[in-house]
Order: C-alpha cells, then sequence, then structure tokens
C-alpha cells in the first residue's frame, strides 16, 4: 500500500533443496494492512517461501525482516502471525465456540471474556451465536472456513497467513468467501499474506500481487497493473485469457509475424526487438470494414462459448485461434463458419519478452 511501511521484508531470501532452489533470492516488501496475494503453478515456490514467511522453514541465506527485526530462527509460535491452513486444522471434537476461543484458553483468559471475544468474531464472521454450541462436524464447508478464520483471528496476529484456504470449496461458495475474506480484511485492517494457484482469486481480493515462477517473483503489482501491463509472456498467458502474436519489430517500425502479417505497434518498451504482441478478448472487436481499426485480420468464425454474462467467440485464422470476448448485451449476429473480420487498436495490445 502506497505510503506504508512495510511490516514484513525478505532480502535476498534463498530456499534450497539438495542443488534446487525452490525459493531463489527473493526481494519483497509487504506493508502493515496489505492484502498481498502471491501467486503461481504447482512448484513455482509459492508454498515455501509462505512456510518461511510464517517461521515452518529457515531460509538458506538472506534475511526475513517483522518491524524492522531478523526473524529468521524465531519459531512460529513466537511470532505475531497466525496460518489458516487448507485442510483448516480445526478440532473435530470441539464445539464452534472452543475451537475459537482455543488461542484465548492457551494464553489463560478466563472464560466469559472467551466467550465474549468468540461471539465479537463470530459476528464478524458472519456466524449465528446459536451456533457457539454446535459441534463443528455438523458445520458446512464454509461454515467450517468462517470458524477457522475467526480462531486465527482470536490470536490478535498482527499477520494472517493463508494457505490455499478456498481450492477444495464449491465454485459458488467459493465466490461468496472470496468477497467476504476481503470485507473482513478491510474491518479489521490487518495484513493478509495469502498464496492461491487462482489467478482470478487473487485479482478480487488482493491490494498486490506477486506471480511466481520457478522460485522467482517475476512481477510484483495492483491487479489492474498485472493484467494490463503483464511483463512477460508467461505472466500475460497466466493471468487470463490472450491472444499472442510472435512479432519482430521491423525497421519500418511495424511489427512483423511469421506468417507475414505486419502490424500497428502499442507502445514499444524499451530495447524491444523480438517477443509477442499480446491482446486481451475485450480488446478484439468484429469489424464491418478493415479500416475501423489500426489493425484487422480476416478468418472462420469457428465456436462461441457463453460465460455468463459474456460471450467468447473463436475465431480461426490460419492455424491461429483468436479469442474474442463481448459483453452478453452485445452478441454478435455472425453464424458459424462465416468469414469475419477482428481486429483492435495499437493502444489496447501490449508487447512483452518471453
Amino acid at each position: 500500500m502506497q505510503g506504508a511501511e512495510p511490516i514484513l521484508s525478505l532480502k535476498a531470501v534463498r530456499k534450497m533443496f539438495g542443488p534446487q532452489a525452490a525459493v531463489d533470492s527473493i526481494d519483497l516488501d509487504i506493508a502493515e494492512g496489505e492484502f498481498f496475494t502471491i501467486v503461481g503453478p504447482s512448484g513455482s515456490g509459492k508454498t515455501t517461501m509462505l512456510r518461511m514467511l510464517a517461521g515452518m522453514d529457515t531460509p538458506t541465506s538472506g534475511d526475513i525482516l517483522l518491524n524492522g527485526k531478523r526473524i529468521n530462527d524465531v519459531p512460529a509460535n513466537k511470532r505475531p502471525t497466525c496460518m489458516v491452513f487448507q485442510s483448516l486444522a480445526l478440532f473435530p471434537h470441539r464445539t464452534v465456540g472452543q475451537n475459537i476461543e482455543f488461542p484465548l484458553k492457551i494464553r489463560g483468559e478466563d472464560p466469559e471474556r472467551r466467550k465474549a471475544r468468540a461471539l465479537q468474531l463470530m459476528d464478524l464472521l458472519r456466524l449465528p451465536q446459536s451456533y457457539y454450541a454446535k459441534n463443528v462436524l455438523k458445520c458446512s464447508g464454509g461454515e467450517r472456513q468462517r470458524v477457522a478464520l475467526a480462531r486465527a483471528l482470536a490470536y490478535d496476529p498482527q499477520i494472517l497467513f493463508f494457505d490455499e484456504p478456498l481450492s477444495a470449496i464449491d465454485y459458488k461458495l467459493r465466490k461468496t468467501l472470496e468477497k467476504e475474506l476481503k470485507d473482513i480484511h478491510r474491518e479489521t485492517k490487518k495484513t493478509f499474506v495469502y498464496i492461491t494457484h487462482s489467478l482470478e482469486e487473487a485479482m478480487v481480493m488482493s491490494d498486490r500481487i506477486g506471480v511466481m515462477r520457478a522460485g522467482k517473483l517475476v512481477q510484483v503489482g495492483t491487479p489492474q497493473e498485472i493484467y494490463s501491463t503483464p511483463n512477460t509472456r508467461f505472466v500475460s498467458e497466466f493471468v487470463g485469457d490472450v491472444n499472442v502474436i510472435p512479432v519482430t519489430l521491423g525497421s519500418d517500425g511495424l511489427l512483423h509475424s511469421p506468417t507475414g502479417a505486419t502490424y500497428k505497434p502499442p507502445r514499444i518498451p524499451p530495447g524491444f526487438r523480438d517477443g509477442h504482441l499480446v491482446i486481451r478478448p475485450e480488446y478484439l472487436k468484429f469489424l464491418a470494414s478493415p479500416g475501423e481499426a489500426d489493425n484487422a485480420i480476416s478468418g472462420s468464425l469457428y465456436n462461441e462459448y457463453a460465460l455468463g454474462s459474456r460471450i467468447q467467440y473463436q475465431v480461426r485464422v490460419g492455424e491461429t485461434v483468436f479469442v474474442v470476448e463481448k459483453l452478453r448485451q452485445q452478441p454478435f449476429t455472425g453464424q458459424l463458419d462465416d468469414t469475419v473480420t477482428i481486429g483492435w487498436d495499437a493502444q489496447d495490445a501490449i508487447l512483452v519478452t518471453d
């Protein structure tokens, strides 16, 4: 968050497993009160990084700083942080209230104060107070997620870490909990550090996102920056559907593709010679004539897919399939196998390297 002092910093942090660097020389500052999400495919190093932040693993080299103090060797139970696990790790033989109160009981809080705090957190997490005496196993999956989060908040940690807590939940409930988690973050003003393989989750909830690949943070930015200005093809393709064209910058100032087609370029990054032209599906449009856009290509309308409020169309141009996306209230009236012209304006595309 702009202007805020970092509560958590990583300085050249590396974690080796034998000759393999699971996390490779990471530098990162996370601001107090920020919702920071780490995304990446399986094996990218995001879980290893989270475990080091939470105190469950020790870096091979580099430093982790909490409020400016080195905590590399401070065990998890001595840190002012708490982890919400994918498995939730609730006590199955205890009630909702007993699960939430557990951290307070360990601290020696008296029963009345424990119950009052548990009920307060249940209200915050939208759990009916009547659930206080309910066995946690009789709760739904979404309710158990809320209990786990309430228990984590009962510790009153400075930072909450989340290890893919929504990955095992059905789609509709996951969408609801994403919004609730963002609301809870806003209400509690705690620092949240969240890992997921779902960029969609990250886009909904996060203040900033860090994209990991092969142990490195390849890009850090706001959801808008990650989506609109990815710095590599990997990031662009990881963050939703894209149309990607390999190109080389010619001496004529145009982009040349292997098919022989040329395109008017967007802003050209310093030093760019070759790479990929990336166009998001929502920036492609069907054209009545090629002159309606800076760049135009013709192909065959191959298929269409209804995606709730959006419709995606596939257009085959030679061996390449382009994806065009329109809002449902603005559908395209062409028929499958029609020859169509699609295009985009230069400023609506971006150039990336590999």
